[in-house]
């Protein structure tokens, strides 16, 4: 069920939902339909959010995640495996953030409200205005997508009473209870946590003319600086709206833009403001790289260790692997949570 929203409940917007409902059906049964997920229940012992429709609770889980159509089918995936492995499906409360069109916006939700009827959800629209001027061109075009830096304005696009959210790339399916997740430690001052990767080649992430510049390269001075992957995070947005970090974030971009100091997107910056002062996560909760590295999308294998999540970061998706009849073996994985209908049980 759609959360209360502004933009969704305005009466032009459901004018033009009511006008165009026909069209969007059509146009999802041309491209892509998705199968109705089933209905998960809380266990017993989940404490009770008292209204079902308040988006503030304190007791939910809060996901945010961008929607859009390229990525639709691993959102829709990512969705049935968080709901699927919580304990407490019914206090997760999803906040996607979607490119800023009205029929991109309706045609989003009726997909959502289709597939997951129960679902507690809002849709909040993106501008490609707030980015456009700051995103530079990175190693993979599909990088520079302005909603992949979304996640920058989480803080400003979210109610202030949502203090705390998990925020999920869409390439990626849960095997685990998010609530675990969802509840890590951010001690005292960490806006966000994270797993780290301390053996990666951390100066790999900025250009020589960074490394360079006898003020830039005293960034991580004092900071045990590691490299941590943005498509897995929890983040404490009361502690990200008192220190301005969506400005610190864009003061790097602009820089960026003046002098290129780094070439991977929208990590880069994230890692320049807050790398050495996040909170560790366990690294089964992102086994991410599946996807291969940003040029080919060469199959790989897990991380040592037990898993939680699995993330497919990287150029290889597995949804278009399948299609393809060119899977990894570790596609196989995402297989059992992808919803789309097929043609032949669209015919039956």
């Amino acid at each position: 069920m759609p959360l209360e929203s502004p933009s969704l409940l305005n009466p032009l917007w459901f004018l033009l939902f009511l006008l165009t409902t026909n069209a969007a059906a059509l146009t999802t049964t041309k491209t892509h339909v998705f199968k109705e997920a089933p209905k998960f229940y809380n266990s017993p012992t989940c404490p009770s959010l008292h209204n079902d429709s308040t988006v503030c609770s304190d007791v939910a889980v809060h996901v945010a995640m961008t929607l859009d159509a390229a990525y639709l089918r691993g959102s829709m995936a990512a969705i049935l495996s968080v709901l699927q492995h919580s304990s407490c499906p019914e206090n997760v409360i999803f906040h996607f953030v979607a490119a800023a069109s009205t029929s991109n916006s309706i045609l989003l939700t009726q997909t959502l409200t289709t597939s997951f009827p129960y679902l507690k959800f809002r849709v909040y629209p993106f501008g490609d205005s707030a980015v456009a001027g700051l995103i530079s061109t990175s190693i993979r075009s599909a990088l520079d997508c302005p909603l992949n830096y979304a996640r920058n304005y989480l803080a400003t696009l979210l109610p202030p009473c949502v203090r705390r959210v998990v925020y999920l790339d869409s390439d990626l399916v849960l095997v685990d209870d998010i609530a675990k997740l969802a509840a890590t430690p951010l001690g005292p001052y960490a806006v966000l946590a994270a797993p780290e990767y301390c053996n990666a080649n951390f100066t790999t992430y900025f250009t020589p003319t960074f490394w360079a510049n006898p003020t830039l390269s005293l960034t991580f001075e004092g900071r045990d600086a590691c490299y941590f992957n943005t498509g897995v995070m929890v983040i404490d947005l009361d502690r990200w709206r008192d220190g301005g970090y969506t400005n610190k974030i864009v003061e790097w971009m602009e820089l960026q833009k003046r002098m290129r100091i780094y070439e991977l997107g929208s990590l880069p910056p994230f890692l320049l403001v807050f790398a050495g002062n996040i909170a560790s996560v366990d690294h089964r909760w992102n086994q991410h790289g599946l996807g291969g590295d940003n040029f080919r999308g060469l199959c790989r294998d897990l991380h040592p260790g037990p898993v939680s999540l699995l993330h497919w970061s990287g150029k290889g998706k597995p949804w278009v692997r399948l299609d393809t009849n060119r899977p990894c073996p570790l596609d196989a994985l995402w297989a059992p949570y992808d919803l789309l209908q097929t043609p032949f049980a669209l015919e039956s």
